[in-house]
């Protein structure tokens, strides 16, 4: 008797543990690795829960006859009004893209008989999704246009990664001009955007994904995200000069038709670098999600941004409009408009130049409390920086740190504190912001100014400064401590 109950025990006990098992190691649960050699025959388990499927390695296209004979005009979104080509509804799934390509003609970005829909090529609305090592590709013209808008990679859900993805976007509407003719709500040409990489949803992770970005729209943003994060990035756009756009003159080119009149309200002006597509990452304060099938309305709140280089684009980092805790660590941004600028919250240890713009920006005067250290680094070739600021502080209560890795700092850039926020052009409006209470270690030796719109700032700087606000005390030392 006595032995009976002891092997009652311990099988009670082997399933106890058998059971906990299963609750911390949920992979347990999943199936093994099924291979799928078509991409007609991938779609069936993108609805699936517990699903392990990799697609035969190899080289896959999708072209506007495949689009015209049916073959993913199953995945579409309808209350999102956008067509989906791969639309992964299931849960708690993997789907292995290693040694794949996906090549989608920029003519399928026109092929939908919809005209009033986006595109997006690939959309998870499931929760707890693995998609990795995917090479996805935009193949054709880069004129080749969506007819309203489209974004290769949107992330719904819950606690989703996408990881190891290598996107290449390519097709919108204009191309060339970056956003001198049209930006936001308004416009003096007509857009039809192209993005790369949308992140929505809860939880959800970008990981070490390779963006090159040949479009205009963002390259990384973020919609309606409440904790996501973007780590391990590497983001890609292409710049070109005011200058160069100007040799368009007479040629009856896009900018020619309009006589170079901006959607700032002046005409383009010379001696700025202008991204050909915009941010490179990006938070929104609106936008529309789907979780479990509902569609929910509202900003983006505790972005984290990790390890990411971000190169020729807008923006490095943009998180202004997000709320909650906005976090960016071991950050670079190369050659970029404007390099970091996210209103509130934490940069920490990251990188950037001012070749083509400052380094630091502050988008509104309430904004309030951010630290921030950035290295400002050296570049190869000339500066291209029309709006003459290696940094524009604006706001209150911040407290910054400027590192030095450049040897001979071009002294026709400065450290703005208050006063002209201007990227590009000329408009009075722009001007004369204030700055208070604001504590900057400037080790670098670019230039201080000190706005006469700026009051309480303390401080030291190596560069020069010069103090036109009030009450200010920020002081010149040699070096370093």
């Amino acid at each position: 008797m006595q032995s009976n109950q002891n092997r009652f025990k311990i099988t009670v006990f082997k399933k106890s543990i058998f059971f906990l098992m299963l609750l911390i190691f949920p992979s347990l649960k999943s199936q093994a690795q099924t291979e799928v050699n078509s991409l007609k025959a991938l779609l069936p388990y993108l609805d699936d829960d517990h699903v392990n499927v990799k697609l035969k390695s190899g080289v896959y296209t999708i072209t506007a006859k495949d689009i015209q004979n049916g073959d993913f005009s199953s995945a579409t979104v309808v209350k999102n009004r956008a067509n989906v080509l791969f639309l992964f509804s299931g849960n708690n799934s993997v789907y292995d893209f290693t040694d794949v390509t996906i090549n989608v003609s920029t003519e399928v970005l026109s092929a939908f008989p919809s005209k009033n829909e986006e595109l997006y090529e690939m959309q998870i609305i499931g929760n707890k999704n693995i998609l990795k090592n995917l090479t996805i590709a935009d193949v054709g013209s880069v004129n080749n246009a969506p007819t309203r808008r489209a974004t290769n990679i949107v992330m719904d859900g819950t606690n989703n990664r996408i990881e190891g993805f290598h996107i290449t976007t390519k097709g919108s509407y204009p191309y060339g001009y970056g956003e001198a003719f049209g930006k936001g709500g308004k416009s003096v040409i007509n857009h039809r955007k192209h993005s790369s990489f949308l992140v929505r949803g809860y939880k959800n992770h970008a990981k070490n994904c390779t963006i090159i970005h040949r479009a205009y729209g963002h390259a990384m943003f973020m919609q309606a995200a409440d904790w996501p994060i973007i780590e391990g990035c590497y983001i890609e756009g292409t710049m070109r000069s005011t200058d160069d756009m100007w040799t368009e003159k007479g040629t009856g080119s896009d900018a020619d038709k309009v006589n170079f009149k901006t959607v700032f309200g002046y005409n383009l002006p010379k001696g700025y670098m202008l991204c050909l597509g915009e941010e490179g990452i990006r938070a929104y304060n609106g936008g529309e999600t789907i979780i479990d099938g509902k569609q929910y309305r509202r900003g983006t709140s505790n972005p984290t941004i990790i390890n990411c280089t971000i190169k020729n684009m807008r923006a490095g980092v943009t998180l202004t409009h997000a709320t909650g805790k906005k976090y960016v660590e071991g950050t670079t941004a190369i050659g970029c408009q404007r390099g970091f600028c996210i209103g509130t919250g934490d940069i920490v240890d990251c990188y950037a130049d001012t070749q083509y713009g400052p380094a630091l920006g502050v988008d509104y005067p309430n904004d309030e409390g951010m630290k921030a250290e950035i290295t400002l680094l050296p570049y190869d070739g000339e500066s291209y920086n029309g709006s003459g600021h290696a940094a524009i502080i604006i706001g209150k209560n911040h407290k910054i740190i400027l590192r030095n890795a450049v040897q001979n700092a071009d002294q026709n850039l400065k450290i703005n504190i208050g006063g002209d926020n201007k990227t590009i052009g000329n408009l009075k409006k722009d001007e004369n912001y204030s700055a208070s209470n604001i504590v900057l270690h400037n080790f670098t030796n670019y230039p201080v100014v000190l706005d006469a719109n700026s009051k309480n700032n303390t401080g030291v700087s190596v560069g020069i400064v010069t103090d036109e606000g009030f009450n200010n005390h920020i002081f010149k030392i040699t070096k370093p401590d």
